[in-house]
């Protein structure tokens, strides 16, 4: 028998396929199940770390703050840009 991991297309660990014996006996087919079960309670636990950590605003307005004032910026020179040209016309 052999077991294949196969992952997410983040690279992450989804869950093991395995080949090999047909004949497994209820007992094998329980431990694997259990063993999934694991698997992806490891998954979803891994997945909402990551969810928490992407929607997490202020920590991204901290790890970013450089690009927003430079995005800022621009947009409001833009702005003034448009409002300038409009009293001149």
């Amino acid at each position: 028998m052999t077991d294949e991991i196969v992952r997410s297309g983040a690279g992450e660990p989804v869950a093991r396929r395995t080949t090999g014996a047909a004949g497994r006996n209820s007992e094998q087919i329980r431990a694997d199940i259990e063993r999934q079960r694991d698997e992806l309670s490891h998954s979803v636990v891994a997945l909402r770390g990551k969810v928490t950590e992407l929607t997490d605003w202020r920590r991204q307005v901290r790890e970013h703050r450089r690009e927003l004032i430079i995005g800022a910026a621009v947009v409001g020179f833009a702005i003034g840009a448009r409002m300038a040209l409009r009293r001149r016309g």
